[in-house]
């Protein structure tokens, strides 16, 4: 498993910078399919357990938030907000109305994932649009991915205290540390490092860059064991199958969810817009 993980982090890696190097559209393009993607994994996860969570209007809003954000930042959201809950109401008023045994969860359930996967997912757009975006996110994102990294590779060897037995049993407080310390060195190597290519007047720099990281590296994980939850709940291993050794793509965004938003709030607020 440790073997197909690398390779397929290798395969991606580079293709992941360039589209946050060249930003625009295709960014935004690439951003919108992965978090359909999860919307559907996260829509099927729940139709395996019986629920009947609506595909088309999960997939459909995760899309439609995304290109809204990515063409007039948050104007839009208001009106895409109501019109998903009234006609995930009526959808499932409707599905009721067909022999659909829970429908009340059922719409809970809607609600819950195109507000998750859709809302917050699309502060990864939000966050690749600020001023110095290209290298926020640079410093964001790889903070996550690196704490991560030493999170698994410690944990794996040397976790002794379970962080979270019942959520995320191979998770440990060695572990978690180490990811901490990750996130936070790589945070304020890359601001440091980028600082140079925003040029002067950025505020990215090696602390901003450490205080960005370190936060990231210490809440990230939280979207992490919540996924785990679900998936423990409906008693499954992973949210799919798409990427050998990772599980699906939900399992692997599942912490870039938190690291978009926290990076977008803490770049704005350590000047980044």
């Amino acid at each position: 498993m440790l073997r197909e993980r690398i390779a397929i982090a290798v395969l991606l890696l580079p293709v992941v910078l360039w589209v946050i190097g060249i930003g625009g559209w295709v960014y935004a393009l690439a951003i919108g399919l992965v978090l359909a993607l999860c919307a559907a994994e996260y829509v099927l996860l729940f139709r395996r357990a019986g629920q009947r969570p609506s595909m088309i209007l999960v997939v459909g809003a995760v899309l439609a938030l995304a290109a809204a954000r990515a063409l007039n930042g948050f104007t839009a959201t208001p009106a895409l907000l109501t019109a998903l809950c009234l006609l995930g109401m009526t959808w499932h008023l409707v599905d009721y109305e067909r022999g659909a045994p829970s429908s009340g969860t059922d719409f809970a359930l809607t609600l819950g994932g195109a507000l998750y996967l859709g809302w917050i997912g699309a502060f990864l757009i939000s966050l690749r649009d600020l001023p110095d975006g290209e290298w926020w996110a640079l410093t964001a994102l790889p903070s996550v991915w690196l704490a991560d990294s030493a999170a698994y590779s410690i944990g794996r060897r040397f976790g002794r205290h379970k962080m979270a037995p019942r959520l995320s049993p191979k998770k440990s407080w060695e572990g978690y540390w180490a990811g901490v310390a990750a996130g936070a060195a790589s945070g304020m190597g890359f601001g440091a490092l980028w600082s140079l290519g925003a040029g002067p007047g950025t505020a990215l720099g090696p602390w901003t860059g450490l205080a960005c990281g370190t936060a990231i590296a210490v809440l990230s994980p939280l979207g992490d064991v919540g996924i785990s939850m679900i998936k423990r709940q409906l008693q499954v291993k992973d949210s799919g199958n798409l990427l050998p050794g990772h599980g699906g793509v939900l399992d692997r965004l599942d912490s870039w969810l938190w690291a978009g938003v926290l990076g977008y709030y803490l770049a704005a607020l350590l000047g980044g817009g």
